[in-house]
């Protein structure tokens, strides 16, 4: 009984004398022996024949036979009718496997006994013997069917599939030219079998001037059949898994007609590279030219070129000139095709890029965009920029080794001054010198080196520089001719809370009272208050009253009103002065200068009162110190009324003033603890409680307190809810700010806060109520924010970050940011960095049109506004096109222009931008220093830390799909 192999192994062979002998060594070199290799013969007219009969003579795992086929296909399902093992391996006589192919690929199917099929990587190996990267498709391990109907992810002889399988198929189509082994896999695939992938390259796939794949038209003509079954049911296959019994999926646009334009691409492409063009750019409408795309159809580009010029990735760029011209005309009819010319020109920057990654430039590179060259940075030359190049990749070279590679915009001529300003950002200076000899004069680098610092020099008119300050000059006139005016803001005064510390009490209150009304004793919020303290008042007749710390005589003259004679009396003086000013019609009123800690107080008083002050006294000791003195002053049977805030000191975890002092619970257990004092009544809100106190006389018998709690029904205004923690604190800013520092922070990206808007843009929205609920947390968690210039700060002095900081940035400058999140960050004691599409100010966010309703974006006004109210506001650059798609020159007018706008509006400097759609490149950072800016956020995700970047650092996306717990999480983990 004769022995069935492991494996058989079917080779195909049509006039192969040139490769056929390597191809049949690869299978003597298998680490696995059990094996046999039919070789078909396909009326070959060389020595193709005895070269089949001397290993066949050789070794009696080969075996022959002869077909007149005149097809590969057809060849092949011959050897398929005569195979005896369980798996089956198609083998090209031009092609080879790595001598372990057999070994790891059952080894994996060994690990894996439901897969019908084990793939592998492989590499191209051109005519003069250069290999291609690795290739290898992992998605066919995922999802094999959805993968096959659109594209061909595995060379033929990558592969070991199971005998019995192909053999219920049919074997490969034999009307199919060309993809015929593409149509068998994604039969293959239909039954939903598992397919186990081996991460190595071990098949390697020679490609000739005369290979079928370098015929685009058959290519095109037979992928359009196999991409069309692939989409519909396939009667060829008896047993399809259910999922796949109609075809693929039609979904996010990944359609037949997208696929095939896929395919088309390629073969265009590989067209462009044995310099001709049989594919008509109509085939392509399809691509999808959305900008995460440009990547994707580059690497296609560059695969089908590849191909076609038969070059290794090494050589393409230094072959340019063979097929650069028909390549560019494709992506600018590409261009035309989407109607998107910027697109076009993402594609075709990723394109150079990738070409240049892989050259050596031993000698410039001039491709469409991007000139490649070598720069010696001792002694570099000046580089004029030939028409068309705005972008320059160059290897900077020292002693004949690559020191850096730098790749930058490009306006004009790179001056020599320039190349040493580049090569300082790499180079310390004194390797820089000409190395002379070891007491080498350095002095004309350094001199070089101090000449770049000097301000305001003046730069050759068509240099680099030079048309930088045309552009400037240009974005000057444009700002100043708009009709936004001007206006020269102060910047933002933060109040200081109380700390009650002061080496001059005096002139600490006088400071206070400097601006009139610094507390808004006008609003709803006081004057509620005011109306409490007032119903508090004991009953009947009051005669004496003094009245501590009058301030401006705002409650003053509603208590003259409720009294026989009130003594009005504060420390400062400016204070006394505005408050006998308003009460000047009151008769009954005097006022006077006393500092109620260190002076003697008025005796004999029926009634005193003392509201909001005594937070600022120096210590417990001190207020017990001042509750004698007022236990002294009252009249037996006299009354004192005080009204203060709860604050978080006294007791964290519930709402209080995040106020570094005592508070109303301190105070009103002091004040109860003194001899002589009996709490009365008292009123009692979430915010503050007002006490009602009794002096006792001799035979007085204290009685239970009446506890009143309210609500606060009158608006909180921004200038005390920023200073609120509503529910208690998990921490407190200042204990944090104390206690601890680290390396990295979180800086929070969002985009729109409302309740409404397109579905499609739920991602980019929160609703105000989660985004209150997320500044909540951030507030009672002791986050303080800062600003991007101050984090800029923190990396260029490597200086951690103290306490809990945290950027809050907001891109595109939506209305609802003034509408909902600004009022919601201010009542937290945040504030946020905006940055806002200048050339868009006033209009809609016309980049999310397709989305439904662009969203309304503010006016300058508003952003004027918010500015003066202590928002901050940066670049997002002119018109919200990404960056990637931009000629140099109008990436740098853009930069310029949208940056001198925020100035105007703000009246501040503009140092800090963030990319619109997350999307940079690597021209972005130096152009934006050049252009003014010090900070920058691009597409990172992540903490930021001091090793960032300072103009390429990360953010943290805060979607508004996800929940306040996974908000908690993102933030807790950035600070890890």
């Amino acid at each position: 009984m004769a022995h069935n192999p492991l494996v058989s192994i079917v080779v195909p062979a049509h006039n192969a004398e040139a490769t056929l002998a390597r191809a049949l060594d690869c299978l003597l070199d298998q680490e696995i022996l059990d094996w046999e290799a039919i070789v078909v013969d396909d009326a070959s007219t060389d020595r193709t024949p005895a070269i089949i009969a001397g290993y066949v003579e050789r070794d009696a795992r080969f075996r022959t036979l002869s077909s007149c086929a005149h097809s590969a296909a057809g060849a092949r399902n011959s050897g398929i009718s005569t195979a005896r093992g369980h798996w089956l391996m198609f083998l090209d006589a031009d092609d080879w496997v790595d001598a372990s192919f057999l070994a790891k690929m059952l080894a994996a199917l060994k690990s894996a006994p439901d897969a019908a099929a084990a793939y592998c990587g492989s590499r191209r190996v051109m005519p003069d013997g250069e290999l291609t990267p690795s290739s290898i498709s992992t998605e066919v391990a995922i999802q094999p069917f959805e993968t096959f109907a659109r594209r061909c992810a595995i060379r033929t002889h990558a592969l070991l599939v199971d005998r019995d399988t192909i053999v219920e198929l049919g074997g490969f189509d034999v009307s199919l030219r060309t993809c015929e082994d593409w149509d068998l896999w994604q039969r293959l695939a239909r039954l939903g079998k598992r397919w186990v992938m081996v991460d190595e390259p071990l098949a390697f796939y020679r490609v000739g001037p005369n290979s079928l794949s370098r015929n685009s038209t058959q290519m095109l003509a037979d992928a359009e059949i196999v991409i069309a079954r692939g989409f519909s049911p396939d009667p060829r296959v008896k047993h399809p898994a259910s999922a796949h019994a109609n075809g693929a999926i039609s979904a996010n646009g990944r359609t037949a007609s997208e696929a095939l334009a896929w395919f088309a691409l390629w073969n265009a492409a590989s067209d462009c590279g044995r310099g001709s063009r049989s594919i008509d750019p109509q085939s392509l409408r399809a691509l999808p030219a959305a900008r995460k795309w440009a990547g994707e159809i580059a690497k296609v580009v560059f695969d089908g070129l590849m191909a076609g010029s038969l070059s290794a990735p090494a050589q393409l760029a230094a072959r340019w000139d063979r097929f650069g011209g028909s390549l560019t005309e494709l992506i600018v009819e590409l261009g035309k095709v989407w109607n998107d010319p910027e697109a076009a020109r993402r594609v075709q920057y990723h394109l150079e890029q990738m070409l240049l990654d892989f050259d050596d430039l031993a000698a410039p590179r001039r491709l469409a965009r991007t000139l490649g060259i070598r720069v010696d940075a001792r002694n570099p030359a000046s580089t004029e920029l030939p028409e068309g190049i705005d972008q320059i990749y160059a290897y900077l070279m020292m002693d004949g080794q690559i020191e850096a590679r730098v790749q930058f915009g490009a306006l004009g001529k790179v001056t020599k001054r320039h190349w040493i300003e580049l090569a300082l950002n790499f180079v310390p200076p004194e390797r820089l010198a000409p190395q002379t000899g070891a007491g080498a004069d350095k002095s004309d680098m350094f001199a070089a080196r101090a000449s770049l610092s000097i301000a305001g020099r003046r730069p050759d008119r068509d240099s680099h520089f030079g048309k930088l300050a045309r552009l400037a000059a240009e974005a000057r006139r444009l700002v100043r001719s708009s009709a936004e005016p001007a206006e020269r803001l102060a910047a933002p005064r933060r109040a200081r809370a109380a700390d009650g510390h002061d080496d001059d009490r005096t002139s600490f209150w006088n400071r206070r009272f400097a601006t009139e009304d610094p507390w808004n004793y006008r609003s709803p919020y006081e004057q509620e208050k005011y109306e409490r303290q007032l119903e508090i008042l004991p009953a009947g007749p009051i005669g004496r009253a003094l009245e501590l710390a009058c301030a401006e005589g705002h409650f003053t003259q509603h208590l003259a009103a409720r009294v026989g004679h009130l003594t009005a009396t504060d420390i400062s003086d400016v204070a006394v002065g505005r408050a006998r000013a308003r009460c000047s019609g009151q008769p009954n009123v005097e006022f006077g200068v006393l500092d109620f800690s260190a002076d003697t107080l008025p005796g004999e008083m029926n009634l005193i009162v003392c509201s909001e002050v005594l937070y600022y006294l120096d210590d417990l000791a001190e207020l017990q110190h001042i509750a004698k003195k007022i236990v002294a002053a009252l009249a037996p049977g006299g009354s004192f009324v005080s009204a203060h805030a709860f604050v978080l000191r006294d007791n964290v975890e519930r709402t209080g003033f995040d106020w570094n002092t005592f508070g109303a619970q301190a105070i009103s257990e002091t004040l109860a603890a003194t001899e002589g004092l009996v709490l009365e009544q008292s009123i009692q809100t979430e915010l503050y409680r007002i006490d009602r106190f009794r002096r006792l006389s001799l035979d007085d018998v204290a009685t239970e307190p009446v506890i009143d709690h309210v609500p606060i029904r009158a608006p909180i205004g921004f200038g005390v809810a920023r200073n609120i923690v509503w529910g208690g604190a998990r921490a407190l800013r200042r204990d944090v700010a104390r206690s601890e520092r680290r390396q990295r922070m979180p800086v929070l990206m969002y985009h729109g806060v409302a309740d409404d808007g397109p579905a499609s843009l739920a991602r980019f929205r929160l609703t105000p109520a989660a985004f209150g609920s997320q500044m909540a947390w951030l507030r009672a968690n002791g986050f303080h924010a800062i600003t991007s210039e101050q984090l800029g700060w923190s990396i260029a002095n490597r200086q951690p970050f103290a306490g809990r900081p945290v950027l809050i940035t907001f891109d595109d400058g939506f209305q609802n940011f003034a509408d909902h999140a600004w009022p919601i960050l201010r009542a937290n004691d945040l504030t946020a960095e905006v940055f806002l599409v200048t050339d868009l100010v006033g209009e809609s966010a016309r980049w999310d049109a397709d989305s439904g309703p662009p969203t309304q974006l503010m006016d300058a006004g508003t952003v004027r506004r918010l500015a003066g109210e202590g928002a901050f506001f940066g670049s997002h650059l002119a018109t919200h096109r990404a960056i990637d798609g931009l000629s140099s020159s109008d990436l740098a007018a853009e930069l310029l222009r949208s940056r001198m706008f925020v100035e105007r509006w703000t009246g501040r400097p503009t140092t800090a931008f963030a990319a619109p759609f997350s999307v940079t490149d690597r021209r972005l950072g130096r152009l934006a220093r050049e252009c003014g800016y010090r900070i920058g956020f691009g597409g990172k995700h992540g903490p930021a830390d001091l090793d960032c970047d300072p103009i390429d650092l990360p953010r943290i996306e805060i979607r508004g799909d996800r929940s306040l717990d996974d908000f908690v999480a993102r933030v807790e983990a950035a600070l890890e």
